[in-house]
C-alpha cells in the first residue's frame, strides 16, 4: 500500500503546507500532483500528524522494543467502513472507523497502539466533509491513545462509490498470560454485556429518516479497550470476548456456542434494552438481538468472577449498564436459547439475510 505521500518527494512535501483550493474532491486529488499534495498536507496531515507519520515514507517503522514492552504477542486486524449516512446521531464514519478497529484489537485483550487509514474518496465529495471526518478520527484516536501512522488515499469517479469509504488496520500487543478465544467457553460460565443493546442500529434508522419517531437515541460508538483492561484486572482469565457489531448479540453468542461446542441460555428479562429501541423494533418487525452495536462487548467469564467483573464494569464509563444475561450449559451443543419473559424458550439462530444494509 502506498503511503499518504503518494511518492511526492519528501523535501517538496515539507516545503510548507499547501491549502486545498477546491470545495469538492476532484480526480486531480488522486493524481499524485499538486492537488493531491495539498490535500494530504492540509487535510490528512492536519489531522494525523505525529512523529511516526512525520517522515512521510511508504510505511511506518515502529520499535520492536516498544511493542515488546507491552506483551509477548502481536494482535493485528483490519476493517472497512461504508456506513450511510456518513454522519448520524452521536457519531460519524470516522469515529466508527477508529473505534471499530480499536475494539477488534481489544477483544483479544490487546493494548491498541498503531493504526493505518485508507480513504476511498468519490469525486464530488465536499472537502469540508472529509475534513470533519478526519478530525473526528483524530479525536477518537487521541481518546484511546493510538496513532494513525500510515495510510493511503484513492479518488474514484463520480458514481463509483458512495461519497467516502474508510479502511483501517491496527496493531496492538497482548499481555503475557491473557488467552481469550471463542473456543474457551465452559459449562457454568456466565455471559455478560456492558450495556444497552441495539442503540447503533436504531440511530442509523433515525438518521435515514426511516422512522417517524421523535427520540434521542444515539449511536453507542465508543472505545472498549480501557474497559477490557479493567475487566482483566479483576478476572485475568476471561474465556471469550467479542464486540457485538454486525449481526448483534445473537451472532456473537452463536459463534461462541459453535466454537466451544456448548449451549448458551440467555434471559430475555435480563437484556438491557432502551424502550425506544424496543419500540422501534416492534414497529418494524426487527429483532433487537440482531441489531448492530458499535460500543458493546459480550464476555464469557468463570461464574465465580461474574459479579466482581460486572461491579468493576459498572464503575467504568463504558460499562455503567453492565449485566449478566445468561450462562453456558452443556446441551444442546452449538445452540443459543432465549428464555422468554413468558416462561418459554426459543432458539436464537444465526441471522439469515441482512436486517439493515450499510450500517457500519
Amino acid at each position: 500500500m502506498t503511503s499518504f505521500v503518494c511518492n511526492i518527494p519528501l523535501e517538496e512535501m515539507q516545503r510548507g503546507r499547501g491549502k486545498v483550493r477546491d470545495a469538492n474532491i476532484t480526480l486531480a486529488h488522486g493524481s499524485g500532483g499538486k492537488a493531491m499534495r495539498d490535500l494530504i498536507q492540509d487535510v490528512i496531515l492536519g489531522a494525523f500528524s505525529n512523529p511516526l507519520l512525520a517522515p512521510l515514507e511508504d510505511q511506518a517503522v515502529v520499535s520492536l522494543n516498544e511493542l515488546a514492552s507491552h506483551g509477548n504477542r502481536l494482535a493485528f486486524t483490519t476493517d472497512s467502513f461504508v456506513v450511510h449516512p456518513l454522519f448520524f446521531p452521536g457519531g460519524d464514519i470516522g469515529k466508527l472507523a477508529i473505534n471499530g478497529t480499536v475494539n477488534d484489537l481489544a477483544m483479544s485483550g490487546a493494548r491498541p497502539l498503531y493504526l493505518s487509514c485508507g480513504l476511498v474518496l468519490e469525486e464530488g465529495l465536499p472537502v469540508e466533509t472529509l475534513r470533519r471526518v478526519t478530525m473526528s478520527m483524530r479525536a477518537a484516536a487521541d481518546l484511546v491513545g493510538v496513532l494513525v501512522v500510515t495510510g493511503d488515499t484513492k479518488v474514484v469517479e463520480r458514481g463509483s462509490a458512495d461519497k467516502l469509504f474508510i479502511n483501517t488496520a491496527g496493531i496492538g500487543v497482548v499481555p503475557v498470560g491473557v488467552n481469550i478465544s471463542a473456543s474457551r467457553a465452559q459449562v457454568g460460565d456466565k455471559v455478560i454485556v456492558n450495556g444497552y443493546l441495539g442503540d447503533h442500529g436504531c440511530a442509523i434508522l433515525l438518521a435515514r429518516n426511516e422512522l417517524a419517531l421523535e427520540t434521542d437515541v444515539e449511536t453507542d460508538c465508543q472505545p472498549l479497550s480501557d474497559l477490557v483492561q479493567t475487566m482483566l484486572a479483576v478476572c485475568p482469565d476471561i474465556h471469550c470476548l467479542r464486540d457485538a457489531t454486525r449481526g448483534g448479540l445473537a451472532t456473537v453468542l452463536n459463534e461462541f456456542a459453535q466454537s466451544s461446542q456448548v449451549a448458551i441460555r440467555i434471559e430475555e428479562t435480563a437484556l438491557p434494552l432502551r424502550e425506544e429501541v424496543r419500540g422501534a423494533c416492534e414497529i418494524l418487525g426487527l429483532d433487537p438481538l440482531y441489531l448492530a452495536n458499535e460500543g458493546k462487548l459480550v464476555a464469557v467469564v468463570p461464574a465465580d468472577f461474574a459479579e466482581p467483573v460486572v461491579e468493576a464494569m459498572r464503575a467504568h464509563p463504558a460499562g455503567t449498564e453492565a449485566a449478566i444475561i445468561g450462562e453456558i450449559v452443556a446441551a444442546p451443543a452449538g445452540i443459543v436459547v432465549l428464555n422468554t419473559g413468558f416462561g418459554g424458550g426459543r432458539i436464537v439462530d444465526l441471522l439469515v439475510g441482512e436486517q439493515l444494509p450499510r450500517i457500519c
